[in-house]
């Protein structure tokens, strides 16, 4: 009989859209905690590994967090080359600033996240993602207010990756996907810098999110590219996107990428080369159609406020 071979007795259920739920089988609940901003599972599942779930949604999973990790962070770093300080916005598990930390050129990495309690949960449970990043002397780690934060800083950065939980309404970084947010990214933001949004799902359901988020961004930058990459722990693959005012390369080379990894980080990708990133650069047709179909521009007064949370049964 069909499902006979099911072994979890507990799930979790993501909501993608009206129609269409992705759910996890849950071998062990690790911890729980209804923060001052979400509520927040760390679990173990019988597929992905461990697993951080914020308000429902499926953060990263220990098996396969690396396709989305490195999607987000070396695209910018490499088109940059030399990039010394990074400002992390969000990115709770550890994960982001783990990869950051590969290069060598990089000497201060600034990671502002809001919710201590997520954090703090990450760090004792999810060792595998973290591997003892926060305790890397380069790393300075800011439980605050990203937008109080920018407001205030006299800092700057070369490369700005924003890796923040999905906009929904009842989370804490719906209003971090504005044109306002993006404008005080631009300011603290040192000349030929890049930023990195993640940028939500890109099937063809809820593809015009991503369209919107984009087109918010290109308001702001003169430079924008659409890049994707296949995250199965989420049902489906992940948009990003990379800014800049200066002109960025859609066609990078493989095998300078290849010498640029191997000559100034320390190695061990699972995901990201040259050929990869060649891939993952090149904007399908019909993204490509519906961020030039967009004329939405997220602001704080009609910020985005993407669909679903999700349900342990």
């Amino acid at each position: 009989m069909s499902g006979s071979q099911l072994k979890a007795d507990l799930w979790i259920n993501e909501y993608i859209t009206p129609w269409d739920i992705y759910t996890h089988g849950v071998t062990k609940v690790l911890a729980y905690q209804q923060t001052p901003y979400q509520e927040m599972y760390i679990v173990e599942t019988g597929a992905f590994g461990k697993g951080l779930v914020l308000d429902g949604k499926w953060q990263s999973c220990t098996v396969d967090e690396f396709i989305y990790h490195e999607a987000l962070v070396h695209p910018g770093l490499i088109a940059h080359q030399n990039p010394q300080k990074i400002l992390v916005l969000g990115g709770g598990e550890g994960a982001t600033i783990r990869e950051v930390l590969r290069w060598q050129s990089v000497c201060q990495v600034t990671m502002i996240d809001i919710d201590a309690e997520v954090v703090e949960a990450c760090k004792q449970h999810l060792p595998e993602m973290h591997q003892n990043a926060f305790a890397d002397p380069r790393v300075q780690l800011m439980i605050a207010d990203a937008l109080e934060v920018l407001d205030t800083t006299t800092e700057t950065w070369d490369v700005i990756i924003s890796d923040l939980s999905d906009p929904i309404e009842s989370g804490p970084s719906f209003a971090l996907f504005t044109k306002e947010y993006f404008s005080k990214l631009k300011r603290v933001l040192n000349p030929g810098g890049l930023v990195m949004v993640q940028a939500g799902p890109i099937s063809p359901p809820e593809v015009r999110d991503h369209a919107r988020l984009v087109n918010t961004l290109k308001s702001t930058f003169s430079n924008v590219i659409s890049l994707s990459a296949p995250t199965p722990s989420y049902g489906r693959a992940w948009g990003f996107a990379l800014c800049s005012d200066e002109p960025i390369n859609r066609q990078p080379q493989p095998e300078l990428v290849d010498r640029l990894l191997e000559e100034k980080t320390i190695g061990g990708y699972r995901f990201i080369d040259g050929m990869t990133l060649l891939g993952i650069m090149q904007t399908p047709l019909y993204i490509r159609q519906a961020i030039a179909a967009e004329t939405t521009v997220y602001t704080l007064e009609e910020p985005p406020r993407f669909f679903g949370t999700g349900a342990m049964v």
